[in-house]
């Protein structure tokens, strides 16, 4: 390895390893601040509010007598309330004695169960809160599509093209373009040939241009851990050629993928420079992946690792607040929902284990995301903040799940579990926690 592929490389992990730890901080004080404010609205008080654990490197008491405080080592992070034994929330058991009825009242566990539930969950109620309100904000700032076919901008391509931002789009070769919502169907439909012809509305009058294929093989996306990506694949990219065959849609792609079983292939990609664009060949072997079906249940298929885009973007309009409201709420019940049926597709065995991603996986997202822009980090971000807040709920003690379980457990025998039976089931829970860890990372390293 030359010196410059080692600074590359260098450069990359730092990159990566920046951005995985802005994200997980960002997760971590959601997370936790709902611990801290609903404990301190129940009047339970916090000694410590961490972002990271070991050494402190900066510290402040408030005048409520909780300790603000960044630690050494940013890779998570707690709240330690009076009258918990560790930062994992395990109860002392000798915490309240010598204490008054009201002193013990804002400690942990001399508070009643109701405070002591409504602070537990809400870390995870937090983390679903922020997820909503950033999808709900991405709607309003975004918009939607218009339900004309109006020409927002046409993407850079080495086809020669007729279409002019502003254009709205009346029909394709004769046929009548349907609304922005049916335009994917409309398009399948279409003869899959390299020329089109296009009537549209230019500045009040109909015109007719020719132009490509209107979902050409334009790279909108490459996803991490992908073959695409390995082959130096960008957003932006254009594939022209398959093994030396033109590829005029992406639907052409996705067949000669899925038909050839893994097999090497070579793409001949086009990609947008200052010097106008240039052409290169690149080789990848497509991978095996389990991704979502409509049925909610998965599928495998033969993935290269792209989103295809189309020719070009439409025109979006403003979004009431009642229907962002519900497009962020859909959002984060479809994370929920999707990931609760991949876990359940492994652990049957229904779907590959190397679905499961470790923090290796999660920072190359993070980082990849990160890569295309402000807005894609921050959704990643709200996604992972949904995954996090719903594994927190998983009832395996040291989770907020499990000390819920106990929670529970004291409520119907009206008195809680014995201490030495909560020490034990800890151990055990943090073991469970161990395994995911060290599977989720076997996963990173040796999965493809």
């Amino acid at each position: 390895m030359d010196v410059n592929t080692l600074l590359s490389s260098l450069g990359g992990t730092a990159f990566t390893l920046v951005f995985f730890i802005v994200a997980l901080s960002i997760i971590v004080t959601v997370h936790e601040y709902g611990h801290y404010i609903v404990g301190r609205w129940s009047g339970i008080k916090a000694d410590v509010f961490s972002l990271g654990f070991g050494k402190p490197i900066w510290q402040r008491t408030d005048k409520r007598g909780t300790v603000w405080q960044i630690a050494s080592l940013p890779f998570g992070g707690y709240v330690k309330f009076a009258g918990d034994a560790n930062a994992a929330s395990a109860p002392d058991a000798h915490a309240v004695e010598g204490l008054s009825a009201e002193e013990a009242r804002h400690t942990m566990p001399g508070a009643p169960l109701w405070a002591r539930t409504l602070t537990v969950a809400a870390g995870p109620v937090f983390n679903f809160i922020f997820s909503f309100l950033v999808f709900t904000l991405f709607v309003l700032f975004v918009g939607q599509a218009s339900d004309r076919i109006i020409v927002d901008e046409v993407a850079p391509t080495p086809y020669e093209t007729g279409l002019q931002t502003g254009d709205q789009i009346l029909a394709i070769n004769g046929q009548e373009a349907p609304e922005t919502s049916g335009l994917l169907g409309f398009l399948e439909a279409l003869p899959r040939q390299a020329q089109m012809s296009y009537t549209v509305l230019r500045d009040g009058n109909e015109v007719s241009v020719d132009g490509p294929y209107p979902y050409p093989v334009v790279v909108a996306a490459v996803s991490p851990k992908s073959a695409a990506r390995d082959a130096g694949i960008e957003t932006g990219d254009v594939i022209t050629h398959l093994d030396g065959t033109p590829v005029n849609t992406f639907w052409d792609l996705q067949d000669y993928v899925m038909g050839h079983d893994g097999a090497e292939m070579t793409l001949t990609v086009w990609r947008d420079s200052k010097a106008g664009g240039e052409t290169f060949e690149t080789t990848l072997e497509p991978r095996r992946r389990d991704i979502p079906a409509d049925d909610g249940g998965f599928e495998t298929r033969w993935l290269i690792g792209i989103t295809g885009g189309l020719l070009f973007s439409v025109g979006t309009e403003p979004v009431g607040l009642g229907e962002a409201i519900l497009s962020g709420a859909e959002g984060v019940w479809r994370i929920i929902t999707t990931s609760l049926s991949g876990l359940w597709h492994m652990i049957t065995g229904a779907i590959s284990a190397c679905n499961l991603s470790g923090p290796v996986g999660i920072a190359e997202v993070v980082s990849t995301s990160a890569a295309d822009g402000a807005m894609s980090f921050v959704t990643t971000v709200a996604m992972l903040s949904t995954a996090i807040g719903l594994i927190n709920l998983f009832p395996i003690p040291v989770l907020d799940g499990g000390h819920l379980v106990f929670y529970a457990y004291e409520a119907v025998r009206g008195k809680p579990l014995p201490d030495r039976a909560v020490g034990i089931m800890m151990t055990v829970g943090l073991a469970v926690i161990m395994t995911f860890m060290v599977l989720g990372l076997g996963s990173d390293l040796f999965c493809k």
